[in-house]
């Protein structure tokens, strides 16, 4: 077994950095594959980049919550869907740690280093209590790095007798065995991601496999606390499910700005002959995408940094600043695709072609966007009809 209990914040932000330059390398690459590439898999799995969230004592690295901002947005100013996939898959070691003793010991004794997919769409899962644990069957979309991965956590809505009143609601991990990939993944951005479907057909999940949700709202209630009793495993799994995803846009809006500044720097005109860099237009627009990519990162690593003070203080967010900090990383999102829709204003025509790495950049941001987490007019009204006195009824929150 591999460890990396004891690699720091530094360590792990260097090693990002280092990658960096490899997974820019192998952009296209990802992309033409549609899947996270066997090559960057073991990359990751040599540097502990998936292990982020892991337990220390499954020889996990155990960082601060506010590391999956920061690691997964280093990563993906190189390869936006190779990021998300460490995110993704990265943040499941961290539920894991949720789950009963016996479920974690399961899974990590076997393999600490396993990859875990998931599908979070909870209205997709049907479940039914049995002796036991539950009956599962369902068809759920967006299940990033599926083919990399061994097991799955699938949510699931628990119904009562009469199969129409929802009762529960659960994260249910199921072995590859269980579940059939289905291949609907031909999409116009995040490519590599490998974000297949998933069917499971009328599959028993053992209750220690299948997290309660209701118990996961932040502080020590949920199953696995027995064993993870340390401040990241108190903060609130639903409420926070959006920042491992988000910070591949952040990171996706700092590459292109990167990008765009260096060629910027030495390109002339093709019809004027003038140097690009002398353009007071083009100057504003890169302050403009300069100013939006450091405030959407200042919205999104306050937030997650906030999750990081409740939790060292044995604290729980109230539901209002919840949904605040929920609808500030919907917005930090928005701002990271019209930063690169900026500089995607004023770069010409050279932003046609696909071996410009902008236009994948902006690609992949329009396709983050489109993810219901991201969506700011639900977060937006979430948060705003709470505020204002209304009724917002989500019993995983």
């Amino acid at each position: 077994m591999t460890g990396f209990a004891g690699v720091s914040y530094e360590e792990a932000m260097g090693r990002a950095r280092e990658c960096v330059p490899v997974l820019k390398g192998r952009a296209q690459k990802c992309e033409d594959a549609r899947v996270l590439l066997p090559e960057n898999e073991k990359l990751l799995h040599e540097t502990g980049l998936f292990r982020f969230h892991q337990p220390k004592r499954f020889g996990g690295m155990e960082l601060p919550f506010v590391a999956v901002v920061d690691i997964v947005a280093e990563l993906a100013r190189g390869c936006p869907s190779t990021a998300w996939n460490v995110g993704n898959l990265g943040c499941h070691h961290w539920i894991l740690g949720y789950y009963e003793p016996e479920t974690q010991r399961e899974v990590w004794d076997e393999n600490p280093d396993v990859l875990i997919a998931s599908s979070i769409a909870l209205a997709a899962g049907r479940g039914k209590a049995v002796e036991g644990g539950y009956v599962v069957k369902g068809h759920w979309p967006f299940s990033s790095g599926v083919d990399n991965a061994d097991w799955n956590m699938l949510a699931v809505t628990i119904y009562g007798d009469d199969e129409r009143t929802p009762v529960d609601w659960r994260l249910c991990l199921v072995p590859k065995s269980d579940y059939r990939i289905i291949d609907t993944w031909y999409a116009m951005g995040m490519v590599g991601t490998g974000s297949k479907d998933i069917e499971v057909k009328d599959v028993f999940v053992p209750e220690r496999r299948a997290l309660p949700l209701t118990r996961c709202r932040g502080g020590l209630e949920h199953p696995g606390a027995a064993l993870n009793d340390g401040p990241l495993f108190r903060v609130p799994i639903v409420a926070s499910a959006g920042h491992p995803l988000s910070a591949t846009a952040l990171g996706a809006a700092e590459g292109a700005v990167e990008s765009v500044v260096s060629s910027f720097k030495t390109r002339i005109g093709t019809y004027t002959g003038a140097k690009v860099a002398d353009f007071q237009a083009v100057q504003i627009k890169i302050a403009e995408a300069r100013c939006l990519v450091d405030s959407a990162r200042a919205l999104m690593r306050e937030s997650a940094i906030g999750f990081d003070d409740f939790a060292n203080r044995n604290a729980v967010p109230d539901l209002e600043l919840k949904l605040r900090w929920r609808a500030q990383n919907a917005f930090a999102v928005a701002q990271a695709r019209k930063a690169v829709e900026t500089l995607w204003s004023c770069y010409g025509a050279n932003a046609i072609y696909t071996r410009d790495p902008l236009q994948r950049y902006l690609r992949d941001l329009q396709a983050i966007n489109q993810h219901f987490s991201f969506s700011f007019d639900i977060a937006g009204a979430a948060y705003g009809t709470l505020t204002l006195g209304g009724k917002y009824a989500n019993p995983t929150m």
